[in-house]
């Protein structure tokens, strides 16, 4: 094992308290000092070095009869870089720009059929309102390599092009990466939603699509080629679980039979992957609610040996959205913070 150089210790040191500051609002130094076990000096220096580095600002003061170095408190500099998350869909896109903290400073939206990669670009600019784009992250039906970040197979988006990743880098001059969009609805169930401190769960999606994702040890899983948790594939008397329950069909089903079959795909997973926790997202999951999500826990409890709760999704607004904001923030914060 190698000794952390003062270079590194320094490097680390850092990006712990930015992340306190993003986590927690303005703190004062003996504030970062409590929380980081640092020394007053490690603190003073670290606080100067983020200082001059523009990462990091007096934010006000801590008390209203308290004067001095330690009742002032420091906040991230948020406006030092900006993110998109860009959900695409078959019929149109939808952008988010937020801050550094991840606060909304825009958005914006295109119908398609049209040119996609100039779309994407025109709808991020806009949201952007003239601010300059750290990174972007797009969500979008399919599978996505892991690796390659290619798409496998058509996701039936019209327009999608191969370069479509590289005509979006050039067009926004920042990083652009491209994950599944229930993918990326996980990560926001699982740092803002039902999925909160749960290391492991399983999302199923019940919306225009059907589909899954899968978290464990904490980490979303893709697969080797970036198919884990495309539940909607799963064979059910002769359809898949896609068609049994898309909206069109669902709309016509008696509920007993709806919560039926919804609870043969959760058991399916429960059965393989013994998550502990299914979340239902998409627009059923989240308008059926608690009441749906109780009747087919009963339903998987019937079948299954291992307990697995199921909740309806908490993510407020649009799950895709938020979790490709997030992904853009971890890589913009990566650049910017180091």
């Amino acid at each position: 094992m190698k000794t952390a150089t003062p270079a590194m210790a320094r490097a680390i040191n850092d990006r712990l308290a930015l992340d306190l500051l993003l986590e927690q609002g303005p703190l004062t130094a003996p504030q970062l000092r409590e929380l980081t076990g640092l020394s007053r000096p490690t603190v003073a220096d670290l606080i100067e070095r983020l200082r001059a580095a523009g990462l990091v600002e007096v934010a006000g003061e801590y008390g209203e009869d308290r004067r001095g170095p330690n009742a002032r408190l420091y906040g991230v500099v948020t406006d030092r870089a900006h993110v998109a998350g860009v959900d695409i869909r078959r019929t149109g896109i939808a952008v988010t720009v937020a801050d550094l903290a991840g606060r909304t400073v825009g958005t914006a939206a295109r119908s398609l059929p049209g040119p996609l990669p100039s779309l994407i670009v025109a709808a991020v600019t806009e949201a952007a309102g003239g601010r300059p784009i750290e990174a972007a992250a797009l969500g979008a039906p399919g599978l996505v390599h892991p690796h390659t970040s290619g798409l496998t197979g058509d996701n039936g988006v019209p327009g999608w092009r191969p370069d479509l990743l590289d005509e979006v880098r050039r067009g926004l001059g920042a990083q652009v990466v491209l994950e599944n969009e229930v993918n990326l609805a996980a990560i926001a169930e699982h740092r803002l939603g039902a999925a909160v401190g749960h290391a492991d769960f399983a999302l199923l999606w019940l919306d225009d699509g059907v589909g899954g994702a899968v978290v464990l040890g904490g980490q979303l899983r893709r697969g080797r080629s970036g198919g884990a948790g495309e539940v909607g594939l799963l064979d059910m008397a002769g359809t898949t679980f896609c068609c049994a329950i898309e909206p069109g069909v669902a709309r016509e089903l008696p509920r007993a039979e709806l919560v039926e079959r919804i609870a043969q795909g959760a058991f399916t997973v429960a059965a393989v992957l013994d998550p502990g926790l299914i979340v239902l997202g998409g627009t059923m999951g989240r308008e059926g609610g608690v009441e749906l999500a109780a009747q087919v826990e009963e339903r998987v409890a019937a079948r299954s040996p291992a307990p697995t709760e199921v909740r309806a999704s908490t993510v407020e607004g649009n799950a895709i959205l938020q979790g490709a904001v997030l992904t853009a923030l971890d890589l913009a914060r990566d650049t910017v913070f180091g």
